[in-house]
């Protein structure tokens, strides 16, 4: 069984979701596959983003108020969790930099570097950073360099992101098993239930 993971590194939930992926990869034996794309440029292509104005359109979506529910998963997860840092939208730059990662074969120790940096260590990821953070996850610096200058890396950028919107993604984190989405870190426990009789079913068949 495959589950598309779709991704936004700055993203909370994204971050809280990938914490619980192996668990639920080793009770169901499914794999994810991971695709990061940019949140803002998705909900831009589904042209509903609510995170366009200062001016927001509900409680849910008021900084104070995520920073708070996002504490209270990761209490719930048993995980660590800062608030990000100055990433009120989505640097392109990262997104890119995970692809390039892709190139280079080291896609998941790379976004998990990501995530441990923005969510553990508290930093703020500027471009001169990338380089770096591939080191500390395995890639060779030249090779990484070149790969994120490099064509293959913005055409997964790319596809990904139509591939997600075909498939109906509207948010991150977003889980694709089949034809069935689940949207949001709360979805999990959905997406959990539906592996597990999916998994019955193989076996009793």
């Amino acid at each position: 069984m495959q589950v598309d993971f779709y991704l936004s590194l700055p993203s909370r939930y994204s971050y809280l979701a990938s914490t619980q992926l192996d668990r639920i990869a080793r009770r169901t034996g499914c794999t994810f596959v991971w695709k990061p794309l940019n949140n803002h440029a998705i909900l831009e292509r589904n042209g509903s983003n609510p995170f366009r104005s200062e001016r927001l359109p509900s409680g849910q979506y008021a900084w104070s108020y995520r920073e708070y529910d996002a504490r209270c998963w990761a209490d719930y997860y048993g995980v660590p969790f800062v608030e990000p840092v100055n990433f009120r939208r989505d640097p392109p730059y990262i997104v890119r930099a995970c692809h390039a990662a892709a190139v280079c074969g080291r896609l998941v120790p790379y976004c998990a570097r990501i995530f441990q940096a923005i969510f553990i260590e508290g930093r703020a990821i500027e471009e001169h950073d990338l380089a770096g953070l591939a080191a500390d996850a395995g890639i060779d610096r030249e090779e990484f360099t070149s790969a994120l200058a490099g064509q293959d890396a913005a055409r997964r950028e790319r596809d990904v992101l139509d591939e997600a919107v075909a498939k109906g993604v509207f948010g991150v984190p977003s889980f694709v098993l089949g034809d069935r989405l689940f949207w949001g870190n709360d979805r999990l426990i959905l997406l959990e239930h539906a592996l597990t009789r999916a998994a019955a079913t193989t076996a009793a068949g």
